[in-house]
């Protein structure tokens, strides 16, 4: 199961929205920069997220994209999940009863089941705050090696 370029670029866009978070609305150019996007890639995937209320918009000169939540609050899920659908290894364990004809039998199924609620556990479990935390952990440890050198 491998992430399209929709939940790795909205998720590294969200990430840069809830690093500058309280320091206004963030322009989409800057983004796309630090995060060597396409600006109209981004523009389609803020609306997406836009839609979800898990980004907001101002417009202006000093306009931009602002979190519509505390980065607290924002998991990786929430943020996968609008851009990529439902994160299951197999239709047969989608949300959408799409399941076969066999799911009273299937010896795999309860490996899907598991995995998925493995993923989602996961994906829930962190948050956009806490992945600017573990950001500012790196960056302490790296000036701290190239302190040492």
């Amino acid at each position: 199961m491998i992430l399209s370029t929709k939940g790795r670029y909205g998720l590294k866009a969200m990430f840069v929205l809830a690093l500058n978070e309280g320091k206004g609305p963030i322009p989409l150019k800057q983004v796309a920069k630090e995060q060597n996007i396409s600006e109209q890639y981004l523009e389609q995937l803020m609306s997406t997220l836009k839609k979800a209320k898990l980004v907001k918009s101002v417009r202006g000169a000093q306009g931009g994209y602002l979190l519509y939540r505390e980065a607290g609050s924002i998991s990786v899920g929430d943020v996968i999940r609008v851009l990529e659908g439902p994160m299951v290894p197999s239709e047969c364990v989608a949300d959408d009863d799409s399941g076969c004809d066999n799911s009273e039998f299937c010896v795999t199924k309860e490996v899907w089941e598991k995995m998925k609620t493995s993923i989602n556990s996961v994906m829930d479990g962190i948050t956009l705050k806490d992945m600017v935390s573990d950001h500012h952990k790196k960056m302490e440890s790296s000036i701290r090696l190239k302190l040492k050198e």
